[in-house]
């Protein structure tokens, strides 16, 4: 069953609803005999969309770097602006074959690069999929922010609060790896009323990333102070730490659907090499880690481990261990409660976990 298309010129106002939206930016045709662009891009989107409302903006004097209400920016030309690469997640470059352009760029940014029109108009779709309907401000939130477990979380939060949603701008997006396809950090300036208060605020950026899964592992000693706690010190670029590290609980996310649980677990055996079964986790909730800032969350979990298993550890402290593909190289530290408070050699979210780990003891 065909979709709707819905075509919208730069002295036009948009649909208020719409399950995807593009941006066509392209150059006149390279042959006489040629239809005038972007007749030919809107003709193969036509023939090809099957999936709700796509609207389709076409070049005027909006420029598709500036529009907020762009899922995909899709470009036909002999040469890309270079504004395009600020906003580079977003866009499918096609370039004809023997024309020069920002090929190397664009897969340096792991932009999709195709060489004839209907095969660049074939990866904007396979981009978008089968879209989400978006209505209101809703439309300026672009489906790859859309469709992130930690967007729509916070978003359910504030609809749940009675807030809404006023506007939304992307300051950015960044991949772990290019070529990953999902989003794993995003940031949007947003506009929000205030439904408790009756006001809108709008001077602040939402961050956030996929939740994290966090383990803390202990042995139990005489008191809480001297009981022994496995950390992982590893280096972090936002570290302003005096070695340049952090030194934090095993723990991390994943793209890849996965439980919190079984999450925990593979980081735990990832970044100090000790695998633990999942029946010996303690589960403590989860809650933000810098609620201020960032969204994302972190489940944590505990588990005491035996002498046997803390001679282990000690013994391969000087072996690194974490995954090579995602840069992650991580070194077993092992401490007392005691010394990690008064040495501040965590953060406080960290001292918060642990503190909420060992608050039994």
């Amino acid at each position: 069953m065909a979709g709707e298309i819905v075509v919208v010129c730069a002295d036009e106002d948009p649909p208020r609803s719409w399950d995807a939206s593009v941006f066509l930016a392209g150059a006149a045709s390279a042959q006489p005999t040629e239809a005038p662009w972007p007749s030919p891009a809107i003709a193969l989107l036509t023939e090809r969309w099957s999936a709700g409302r796509l609207v389709v903006f076409v070049p005027g004097s909006r420029t598709a770097w500036e529009a907020s209400l762009t899922d995909l920016v899709i470009v036909w030309a002999p040469c890309v602006p270079e504004a395009a690469w600020h906003d580079s997640q977003r866009m499918v470059l096609g370039i004809p074959p023997g024309m020069p352009g920002g090929r190397e760029l664009a897969e340096r940014a792991a932009v999709p690069v195709a060489t004839s029109l209907s095969a660049t108009i074939a990866a904007a779709l396979d981009e978008i999929g089968e879209g989400a309907r978006r209505e209101g401000a809703e439309r300026e939130v672009p489906l790859l922010v859309w469709r992130t477990s930690s967007f729509r979380r916070w978003y359910t939060a504030q609809r749940g609060a009675g807030n809404a949603l006023l506007g939304a701008r992307v300051v950015w997006t960044f991949r772990a790896r290019p070529g990953t396809g999902a989003v794993f950090f995003w940031a949007l300036h947003v506009r929000v009323h205030v439904a408790a208060e009756d006001r809108v605020k709008d001077n602040e950026v939402v961050i956030s990333r996929p939740d994290v899964s966090v383990v803390a592992l202990y042995r139990r000693g005489a008191s809480r102070d001297a009981t022994t706690v496995i950390l992982v010190r590893e280096f972090r670029s936002p570290a302003s730490t005096p070695d340049g590290n952090v030194h934090e609980l095993p723990g991390g996310s994943t793209l890849k659907p996965a439980s919190p649980v079984a999450q925990a677990a593979e980081e735990v055996e990832e970044e100090i090499g000790l695998a633990v079964e999942v029946s010996r986790f303690r589960v403590h909730g989860s809650r933000q880690l810098a609620a201020t800032m960032s969204a994302h969350h972190a489940h944590l979990f505990s588990a005491e481990i035996t002498a046997a298993e803390l001679d282990r550890l000690r013994a391969g402290a000087g072996r690194p261990h974490g995954v090579v593909r995602d840069s992650e190289r991580t070194w077993v530290e092992i401490a007392t409660y005691r010394e990690i408070r008064e040495a501040n050699l965590v953060d406080w979210a960290t001292l918060g976990m642990l503190a909420e780990a060992l608050s039994d003891l």
